[in-house]
């Protein structure tokens, strides 16, 4: 008996016919050897022999009956697993779909049931079945996957193995008929098998499952509290200041990332918030653009040392390697400082640093080493006043030593002047406080060992009491003066690295394509916050004494880092944005200094949210401006189109009811065939007019059945006209039945079969024929017309267009339209191909209805499109 949540172990399959569910099997099998309760809640040989014997030896429970539409269907009977309560179950074929009536809609719903009962589960699916990956796969092999899993349920999982395989042997695989039956294999070769395919196919399950092992080494590290680079995985850092040798320093470290296969490529760019201000925000603006154009990403990080700065958002993305430039800098300035590059190299610890030189720096010294220059002569940070006290306690008993043994040498102005350059030298390393402490200590010193009387503490002379007193008026001005400039100094740095974030924020407001997202990823970069939430009250929130501490007053607008705040109040910090909008931050404390750039944030923060609002509202009039445009593009379509076959009819009508004219039999029936002509056809066009604007609308009704391709086909000729159709009909006997809707399918049929006939060459013979691939069955309408070149493949499908018509009278340009809009409808689609030797060979794809209880199913020998 197990307690809490079984533990879930997926096997992910890069391609289908990998052997995802054999090693499955195998691992039940050592399971059971090691003495473990293994059942098989549900497992899908497809007829494969050697996975079918892997059954033997193992305990199988019987699957759940469903019933639908007079058909028996079996499926995972979660009940039966849940009240036999074995140590592990296996499930096959995690993306399945239950049949309708099932206890829930998705296997993967099953699983989470038989996990939540305490039960361990071994699992299957293939990458293209992710959810997040559904539209790239949908790119690289033209089909969409109609079965899907939430990522956050695999990524969930406690183990995940990828079940992998080279392109060439899996088609070899293929090939020999370990996968498909062989009526099969040529076109799955053909189509979903292609060598790029299944190299793209690959290449995802091993980028998604990187990412998963990465997710899992983080919160290993961070658990743990691992705080030292683990190279796991090439990382590259280069740092910008927004210099001219920026652009030789991105290239540099692009290159060393594309040695490294699959390295990251990270740009850095540090605020002083106690240096001078930094490089004009187009330079970074410029070198941000090159990096993302290489495939990297720019961060922008506050700091008060720079190296120190680096080093730990080097650490903090578990860098590998970091890329600095060269300084020119001259012997006299490297004695005074060592400098980011030297300071950031000694404490790299494990992390490469690559120090690049460039033309810049032949020319001037590195942007990035001057501000850290600078730094020592003008900011007051505790090293700089504590040097200032150091040079004061040394300064002070040498000099003094020195001028004892020139005494007599030198007079007392010049023994006063020395002690004051000595403090004007303090001050300038200190500040005020250790400049006033040399200022007063050395007024003592001159007295007791240079002003008579010697060695007391006694002034004999009136004038030398003046000459001491200037002394320290003046040492204490200067003090004053140089303290001063020098936070006037900071003060300034603080204003241009604010400017600085603040131009950077700008920046990504205007450059990105999820403004608000990107707007608080980046203020919690700059801050290093744990989470940064922007908070919306409710309009029918009440505003009693406690509502801001209510989770039912607040609304999420937007969140990044970890677990968002649901009140102001769940935060460390908060920013009134606007009367019903609050910026809610947590994680370190922040300067008072900084709370003009958070209003800031703010401000910007409302301003993409309004953005964000007013594009999906412009999102959601599109497609009644669309409407309009189809309304007006209606009007003028049909004013002849419709006008044609009714004044046929009425010319038809009136002719019968003169009474001035007799006619004959003949010509009555003549008449009357003109008159039922027109009128069939002025039907068919107000029909395609009324199925288009319901399917404009989103109210075209549907009801899927399991249908005959081979039932429908003949329906729709028979609606065309007469027998006699120049149209071949090939339907293999054993393929599925589509899920579709009968008269929306024979509608799409008729429309796509009328076009091929009015393009086909007289003599000529449409084929329609079908094949059956996975889940999916294929229709291909093939005419011998002219085609359609490629450049107006899509515009064919548009409504109100007729390329190349002979006859223009004939419709309104509806039919494909209408065709792909109801296929679309139904779960498939319509595309465009050349035929081999001439003409357009249209195809409808529709997925398979829910297969028969007996034997293997379609859909799940190999769950592909």
């Amino acid at each position: 008996m197990t307690s809490g949540r079984g533990l879930l172990r997926v096997y992910l399959g890069s391609a289908p016919g990998v052997g995802k569910t054999f090693k499955m099997l195998e691992e039940a099998h050592r399971r059971t050897a090691r003495g473990s309760d293994v059942v098989v809640g549900l497992v899908e040989t497809h007829g494969r022999a050697r996975t079918a014997e892997l059954l033997d030896g193992l305990e199988i429970l019987p699957r759940r009956r469903i019933s639908y539409r007079d058909s028996s269907f079996d499926e995972l009977d979660v009940d039966a697993v849940i009240a036999r309560r074995p140590g592990v179950v296996v499930v096959d074929e995690l993306a399945h779909s239950n049949i309708p009536g099932s206890q829930r809609a998705k296997r993967w719903e099953d699983v989470e049931a038989i996990l939540d009962a305490g039960i361990d589960v071994i699992t299957t699916i293939n990458i293209q079945h992710l959810e997040s990956l559904n539209d790239v796969v949908e790119a690289i092999t033209g089909v969409k996957q109609q079965e899907t899993v939430p990522d956050d349920v695999v990524r969930r999982a406690d183990q995940v193995e990828l079940v992998d395989m080279t392109a060439e042997a899996l088609r070899r695989r293929m090939a020999h008929g370990n996968i498909y039956p062989s009526d099969r294999i040529d076109a799955a070769l053909g189509r979903y098998f292609r060598v790029g395919n299944l190299t793209a196919l690959r290449e995802l399950a091993l980028l998604w499952l990187a990412g998963k092992v990465e997710d899992q080494l983080d919160a290993y590290r961070a658990e743990h509290g691992i705080g030292r680079t683990w190279e796991t995985r090439e990382r590259v850092v280069v740092a910008l200041t927004g210099g001219p040798e920026g652009e030789t320093l991105i290239r540099r470290a692009a290159r060393i990332a594309e040695r490294a296969r699959g390295a990251d490529l990270m740009a850095v760019h540090v605020a002083r918030d106690d240096g001078l201000a930094g490089k004009a925000s187009a330079a970074l603006r410029a070198q941000r653009e090159l990096v993302e154009s290489l495939g990297g990403t720019y961060h922008q990080v506050l700091g008060e040392n720079v190296s120190r700065a680096l080093l730990e958002f080097a650490r903090g993305v578990n860098a590998t390697q970091l890329v600095l430039g060269v300084s020119s800098r001259t012997r006299l300035a490297r004695m005074l400082s060592p400098g980011v590059g030297s300071t950031t190299t000694a404490l790299s610890g494990p992390i490469d640093v690559h120090m690049v030189s460039h033309d810049a720096a032949a020319r001037s010294a590195s942007p990035m080493i001057s501000r850290a220059a600078g730094h020592h002569r003008a900011a007051l940070s505790r090293e700089r006043r504590l040097a200032g006290f150091l040079l004061t306690l040394i300064g002070l008993p040498v000099l003094t030593l020195a001028l004892t043994w020139v005494r007599g040498q030198l007079s007392l102005p010049s023994d006063i002047m020395l002690f004051l350059v000595l403090v004007v030298g303090v001050s300038l390393v200190g500040g005020l406080w250790p400049a006033l402490s040399a200022a007063l200590v050395g007024s003592a010193l001159l007295n007791f060992y240079f002003t008579p009387p010697i060695h007391e503490f006694t002034i004999a002379n009136g004038e030398n009491v003046l000459a001491l007193a200037a002394y320290v008026v003046v040492a204490v001005a200067v003090s004053t003066v140089v303290d001063l400039a020098a936070r006037r100094t900071r003060e300034a740095a603080v204003a241009g690295a604010d400017a600085e974030i603040l131009a950077s924020l700008a920046d990504a407001v205007l450059r990105g394509d999820r403004a608000l997202t990107a707007l608080l990823a980046r203020l919690g970069t700059i801050y290093g916050l744990d989470s940064v939430t922007l908070l919306e009250a409710r309009e029918d929130a009440a505003r009693g004494t406690t509502w801001r501490r209510d989770p039912q007053a607040w609304r999420v607008v937007a969140t990044v880092g970890g677990q968002p705040c649901l009140t102001p109040k769940d935060g460390d910090a908060e920013v009134a944005v606007a009367e019903d909008l609050v910026l809610v931050l947590r994680g370190p404390d922040l300067p008072a200094t900084s709370r003009r750039v958070l209003e800031a944030f703010g401000a910007q923060a409302a301003l993409a949210l309004r953005q964000q609002r007013l594009t999906e509202a412009a999102d959601a009039a599109e497609p009644l401006l669309r409407g309009d445009r189809m309304r007006r593009a209606l009007l003028s379509a049909v004013s002849h189109d419709l006008r044609t076959p009714l004044s046929s009819a009425k010319a038809a009508v009136d002719s019968l009811c003169s009474r001035e004219i007799s006619w004959s039999p003949e010509e009555r029936d003549g008449l009357l065939l003109t008159a039922k002509n027109s009128l069939d056809r002025l039907d068919g066009l107000v029909v395609n007019l009324l199925d288009m604007s319901r399917l404009q609308a989103g109210a075209l009704g549907l009801i899927p059945l399991a249908l005959a391709v081979e039932d429908v086909i003949p329906r729709a000729l028979d609606e065309l006209g007469p027998t006699g159709l120049p149209v071949i009909i090939q339907v293999p006997p054993d393929l599925p039945e589509v899920l579709a809707d009968p008269a929306l399918l024979e509608r799409v049929l008729v429309n796509l079969i009328a076009n091929a006939l009015r393009f086909n060459p007289p003599g000529e013979k449409i084929l329609v024929n079908a094949s059956w691939l996975g889940e999916f069955v294929e229709i291909r309408i093939v005419d011998r017309g002219r085609g359609v070149p490629m450049d107006d493949r899509d515009r064919i499908f548009l409504p109100f267009q007729r390329l190349g018509d002979r006859d223009n009278t004939t419709g309104v340009g509806l039919g494909l339209a209408l065709a792909r809009g109801l296929t679309e409808a139904m779960g498939g689609q319509v595309i465009a191909e050349d035929t081999p030797g001439g003409g357009l060979t249209m195809i409808v794809t529709l997925p398979t209805a829910p297969p028969p209880p007996a034997g293997p199913t379609p859909h799940e020998q190999a769950q592909i499109p």
